[in-house]
């Protein structure tokens, strides 16, 4: 049971393995490893009630989708209903309260089961959400039964890079069904924090804590906040509360010395994280202790440019898929996701742009903790209807409320090369979608840039980015040279404009977010493809040189995104090949792609 006097670590010194690193936990179980698991093809099972049986036929490691090689089962075949199934001993249960189970992500679809009674169910293939099971849990062992659901063919879900077809194709990769982020139980009082955002005022040096509580906070609540960087306290404040949703605002005083102002931001080259506690007190039963952090940053657009704490800052930016040939979308391992932000780092980027996913938090903390900018990317549904964007818009505001508070994340991007509302530039409709997630996402996070729909066709963006896979440097090199030239040509690619809604602005920064994609491998598939080819390493290196060499010559551009990092199954066009070897010595990497 968490007190006041036992402290959980602090939250910037974990080893990366807690699931939900920006509200950490003390008494947690990770439910990774073997669970039972059963195909249903024939949707069955809920008539013949597999939820009360003890046992599935057959095995699978979680949290690796089934699709994929880690998860033992390795089946890439239409599978639209699965079944999970896991007994946890008494003796491993942590002691507390109230028992909540915790989903990182289920695609699609799911239900829940604890000895046999129904828990719960979510819609959402990349969002978590957690469930109190303390009253179905009896005395003894508890059996957790899971039924995901996810149809292949079911264009109207976000599903990002998933195929529809049976075997991938062109720039599309295996499905991810089931649960592919981690699963754990933890223990926690019965008024608890559910929720926790930091919002940060740098020159003011301002922070507000927003809370979110289990239930309305009973007369007596208080909450103490504790805020320390190296073992020296900056800020401590207990103020009393109610309500279910508070805010509890507080300045940094360090930050008043104008000559020391600096020291405490959080930046690429300084990825300073500041460590916070916040202990929950109601008037009876046991504290809520959780353990935090934040980054004190800005970022903004302005003269053109992107600005990172008011300074211009140019984004060297890649690329990445979030995929392993062996587990998929779901990590390998928890060290994984911490070599993936390094080996981004290591090639000489200072930031990725998270392509069609919403990747793992684990991730996230890397980004944070090594000084990674992440541009935060939706997976796209491919209909345009009101289940589509019931759906994509259910899901964004969930990962805006899971996310927000990662200082690593400088932009949002909802809509991606106009996937799912294909004719944006002719139907007043989708122009109208686009906007709106704008307005939303700046609605519950006024803090950062949007961008409405990356590469093209751009309505209320707060960057016009352009998507543009010419491999000739001397083309690329004019055609980007000047500022008034980008914006008088009327079309980024055949048919497709760069700006479609008149209401754009066009002082804001422009940047090439998707180009290269030059494709070398050893001994790739017979289906390998790039947007163009090296035959050798050598080669590789030579073009990558001149291409971006010709991309940062521009003086217009404010940042760049080169396709790709890795490998990706037929996608041969990645910097490293699928294993995460680079494809060239990574210190001449470094050279063209560093600052």
């Amino acid at each position: 049971m968490l007190t006041e006097e036992r402290r959980t670590d602090a939250a910037t010194a974990q080893d990366g393995r807690y699931p939900r690193p920006q509200l950490v936990r003390a008494d947690w179980l990770d439910l990774s490893g073997p669970w039972t698991f059963a195909f249903d093809d024939d949707d069955r099972g809920r008539r013949e009630h597999w939820e009360s049986s003890r046992s599935l036929p057959g095995v699978i490691q979680v949290p690796f989708p089934f699709e994929s090689e880690a998860s033992g089962v390795g089946d890439t075949g239409f599978h639209p209903v699965v079944w999970y199934q896991r007994t946890v001993l008494r003796d491993e249960i942590p002691a507390g309260e109230r028992l909540l189970l915790n989903l990182g992500a289920v695609d699609h679809a799911c239900e829940v089961w604890v000895d046999g009674r129904s828990a719960g169910s979510h819609e959402g293939g990349s969002t978590p959400f957690v469930l109190d099971i303390t009253d179905l849990a009896g005395d003894g062992d508890v059996s957790i039964t899971v039924r995901a659901q996810d149809d292949p063919a079911d264009v109207a879900q976000p599903r990002g890079k998933q195929d529809w077809r049976h075997h991938p194709h062109s720039i599309w990769y295996h499905r991810t069904t089931g649960i592919w982020q981690p699963v754990w139980l933890e223990a926690a009082p019965e008024l608890r924090i559910e929720q926790l955002h930091w919002l940060t005022d740098v020159p003011a040096g301002e922070v507000t804590a927003q809370l979110r509580l289990s239930r309305p906070a009973p007369t007596g609540t208080t909450a103490t906040i504790t805020v320390e960087l190296g073992g020296e306290r900056l800020a401590s404040i207990r103020t009393a509360i109610d309500g279910r949703e508070v805010e509890i605002p507080f300045r940094i005083h360090r930050q008043t010395n104008g000559q020391a102002y600096e020291e405490l931001l959080w930046s690429p080259s300084h990825p300073t994280l500041i460590d916070a506690t916040v202990t929950l007190s109601g008037p009876a039963g046991a504290d809520d202790v959780v353990a935090s952090y934040f980054g004190l940053r800005s970022t903004a657009v302005e003269g053109g440019r992107f600005l990172l704490n008011d300074r211009p800052l140019y984004l060297r930016s890649v690329l990445n898929q979030g995929y392993w040939p062996a587990s998929h979308s779901a990590a390998p391992s928890a060290d994984a996701l911490r070599a993936e932000a390094q080996l981004i780092l290591d090639l000489g980027f200072n930031a990725t742009r998270l392509h069609q996913k919403y990747e793992d938090p684990r991730f996230l903390f890397w980004a944070d903790k090594l000084g990674l900018l992440v541009w935060g990317e939706a997976p796209a549904a491919y209909a345009f209807s009101p289940e589509a964007v019931r759906r994509s818009v259910a899901e964004w505001s969930a990962i805006l409320d899971r996310d927000r508070s990662h200082p690593s994340i400088v932009t949002w991007v909802p809509l991606n090369e106009s996937w799912g509302v294909q004719h944006l530039a002719h139907d007043p409709r989708m122009v109208s979608y686009a906007k709106a997630l704008v307005h939303l996402t700046k609605t519950v996070d006024p803090s950062r840039p949007v961008i409405s729909n990356d590469g093209w066709e751009h309505a209320a963006s707060d960057i016009l980015s352009i998507h543009d896979y010419d491999h000739d440097p001397e083309r690329v090199r004019e055609r980007y040279a000047t500022r008034d030239g980008i914006l008088a040509a009327p079309f980024t690619l055949p048919g497709r404009r760069l700006v479609v809604d008149a209401e754009q602005r066009l002082d804001v920064p422009i940047m090439l977010t998707e180009f290269g994609g030059i494709s070398y491998t050893e001994d790739g598939p017979e289906d390998a493809w790039g947007y163009s080819t090296a035959s050798s390493a050598t080669e590789l290196v030579e073009r990558l040189r001149a291409l971006v060499g010709a991309v940062r010559s521009s003086t217009a551009l404010a940042g760049y995104c080169y396709t790709q990092l890795a490998d990706t199954g037929q996608e041969t066009n990645g910097l490293v090949f699928e294993d995460r070897r680079p494809k060239a010595p990574i210190e001449e990497l470094r050279a063209i792609f560093g600052a």
